[in-house]
Order: C-alpha cells, then structure tokens, then sequence
C-alpha cells in the first residue's frame, strides 16, 4: 500500500477539472443538439438543461449574465447551436458544458423570438380587431413618437400640413434604436396618456434591419400600446417590415409618410366636400322659402284675407246657430224638469198632513214645543197646548185628563 498514492475525493475531482480547463479543445467548443430537461430558475436567471443526440447527453448550464442576452425563450425539444467550454463540476464530480452563447439550429434567433412572442399575445387577445379602437377622423392633435432628427419627422410635418392644417403636431422625442429606446417609447405613450395630450399618436421610425427594428418587439411596449386610451398608429420600417408593434396598434401604416396620409383627411377633398353641401343646404332653403311663399300667396287669396267681413259674418252666423240651439235645449230642459217637478208636487201633496187636516183630523202640540202630543202621559192638568187645524189654530189649556181604561170604559184621572 505505501507504493501507491492515496488522494481525497476534492484533490481527485480538483485534478481531472484542471485536466478539462487545460485542454484548449474543450474552452471554447460548438455543440449542436435537442434540450431536455429544461429548467428556468427565474430568481437567479441561471438556466439549466441537458443536450443530447441520438448517442448521449451532456449535462449544461447557463449562467444569468449570458441567459439574459437570448433574444428567444429555449424549450424541451428546440434543436440549439452552442458555444461554451466543458469542465467539471467539483462538488458533483460530473463534467457539463458551460454555455456562453445559444442560437436556435435552423432558424435565426431574432425570428424565433418574434414568432414566439406573437404567438403568446395572439393567444391573450391583444390582436383581435373587436378591441382595437377607432381613429378619430377630424383629429385636433396629432402625437409623434419618434426622433426629433431625420427624415421621418420632417416627411410627417410637410405631409399633415399639406393635407389638413388644422390639425396641431405634437412632437415626443425618444431615440429609435438602442438599448433605452424602447423604454422612452413606452414613458412618450404613458404621457400622452396620463396628459390627454393627443386624439392619436403615431410610432413612427424609417427602415432598417430585423435588429434596428427590435426594439418594437418589445414585450412591455406592446402591452403598452394596447392598454392605450389614445389610438395608436404603427409606422415602422417598410412595407415589408413588420414588428409586434404593428400587430398590436390599433393601425398599421406601411410607411411613417402614409401614416400622416391614413391620420387626416385630405383638406381640399373636404373643403370641396363643405361647398358640396353649403350649396345643397342653400338650394333646399330657396326651395322652402319658394313653397312657404307659395302656401302664404294662396293663403292671402283666400276670402278671409279679400273681405275681413266675411270670416266675421260666418262667425256671427255660426254663434247664432249656437245660440238657438241653447235655447231651444233649454226649453226642452226647463219643460221636462216642470214637469217632472209636478209629478213629484202631486205625489208629495198625497203624503201631506195638511190634507188630513183638512178632512178633520188635527195636530197637537204644547204651547212652547214643537213636539207632537201622542199620548196623555206627555200633558198634565194646566198646561197650554195649540190645536192646529186645516183652516187655524187653537191655543187651549187642559183642565182634566180622561184615560181610557177598557172598551167603552173611560177613567178620569184628575
């Protein structure tokens, strides 16, 4: 045992990973291979994966300071390019590829980022045409979003004041390419926003390259630009060119020139379009004024207006008219109440006590009382009383009371 030497695990592992750091071959080496068992540690950026082929797999990492300049988002299953070295991972003992930088195999990274981040809003909505909002048709103020230097600014002024001078150009620079840039097109949006500074707002920027143009495909400024109040005019690039931008804007102009023609009408197409219809509105008010004077001209010859006497004739006639129609109405009415009223006279006369008065009978009352005697109880001995009968009346006292006390049989009380 004393010819052999006896290494700890740490100075074995430490003596292979120098072994790995010393070959030249493997500090700087290209792989091509599918990803599998992808994990993305949001909270350190660090991203770990495996790549393999049909043979084997190497074990892989990718630190946050290289992962954050990806211009795509790796999966389980994309065919990768990658460039790193290969050592060993001493606490482990296992040997991995450490990767600087990746690029889809096949396809450019820049066209996978787009297709996947368009992919991934077109899922959540913010393309559908149901809420893209209406660019106003007579705009009063007009927001630009692009750099106060170039063509871009000056093709958009001469065109708005050649087409529609009423409306007022309101300038927010910010630089179109760099690393800021796509930050001051989202702080311009926010405050025109937060101002109410604008009816619409162009993003204007000329052409240039798929990287020139990136920065509208910002993730930020596409969301942005849809929870805008203020419509919004995409104007990037060419015709050919497009970005996140276009997609998501409420409306997409090929060019910044034809974003000013798309943004107001054509002043002399609607100055024509005003003396279109002044001279409309003029006609139809000479053609009523020729027919009110018409209906006026046939209403002063009319009888009324040739002899005044002959509308107040007809007048007095039709009052007359009236007037004995009241009157014979009334008689009608007077003679039916006279009679009606006899009726009810005759048959009140029937009911009368006065005509039992008249065939003998009488009525007895005290002297001071409008009560009538019914029985003896109601008088004693003395007392004055009035005898009322059909031709008089008879004032009397009472001297005795007689009660009848059986048939034919009469009882003096007093």
């Amino acid at each position: 045992m004393n010819n052999f030497n006896v290494f700890t695990i740490s100075q074995i592992n430490f003596y292979i990973r120098s072994l790995f750091d010393g070959d030249k071959i493997l500090e700087n080496v290209f792989l091509v291979g599918e990803i599998s068992n992808f994990t993305d540690h949001y909270y350190s950026g660090h991203l770990y994966l495996s790549l393999k082929d049909d043979k084997s797999v190497i074990k892989a990492i990718m630190f946050s300071s290289y992962a954050k300049r990806l211009k795509f988002k790796p999966h389980n299953g994309m065919n990768v390019i990658v460039r790193g070295r290969i050592s060993l991972y001493e606490p482990t003992g296992v040997y991995q590829l450490y990767i600087e930088d990746m690029q889809p195999d096949g396809v450019g990274a820049l066209s996978l980022a787009f297709e996947q981040l368009k992919a991934k809003l077109c899922k959540e909505g913010l393309f559908d045409e149901n809420r893209k909002k209406v660019i106003p048709e007579y705009p009063e103020k007009i927001g630009v979003i692009t750099s106060e230097t170039g063509a871009v600014i000056q093709d958009i002024k001469n065109i708005l004041n050649r087409r529609f001078r009423l409306a007022e150009i309101v300038l927010y620079p910010v630089n179109v390419q760099g690393v800021q840039a796509s930050e001051q097109i989202i702080e311009a949006v926010k405050a025109f926003n937060e101002g109410k500074a604008a009816d619409v707002l162009i993003i204007a920027r000329g052409g240039g390259s798929a990287e020139d143009l990136w920065i509208f495909n910002d993730e930020e400024l596409a969301r942005t630009i849809a929870s805008s109040e203020i419509p919004i005019i995409s104007a990037v690039g060419h015709e050919t060119d497009f970005t996140i931008c276009d997609f998501v804007a409420d409306l997409r102009a090929p060019t910044p020139s034809a974003a000013a023609e798309l943004v107001v009408p054509d002043g002399e197409e609607v100055l024509k379009h005003i003396t279109t219809q002044i001279a409309y509105i003029k006609k139809l008010l000479l053609n009523m004024i020729e027919e009110y004077r018409g209906h006026l001209k046939h209403i002063l010859s009319s009888n009324v207006f040739k002899s005044p006497s002959y509308l107040l004739e007809s007048r007095n006639q039709k009052v007359r008219e009236l007037v004995e129609r009241l009157e014979l109405n009334y008689s009608r009415i007077l003679l039916s109440k006279r009679e009606r009223f006899n009726v009810l006279a005759g048959r009140l006369d029937v009911l009368s006590p006065l005509r039992l008065l008249n065939s003998g009978y009488s009525l007895i009352t005290k002297d001071n009382e409008d009560k009538i005697i019914k029985s003896i109880k109601q008088v004693k001995p003395n007392d004055d009383i009035k005898i009322r009968l059909g031709d008089g009346m008879l004032n009397c006292k009472i001297k005795s009371i007689e009660r009848k006390s059986g048939i034919n049989e009469e009882e003096t009380i007093i």
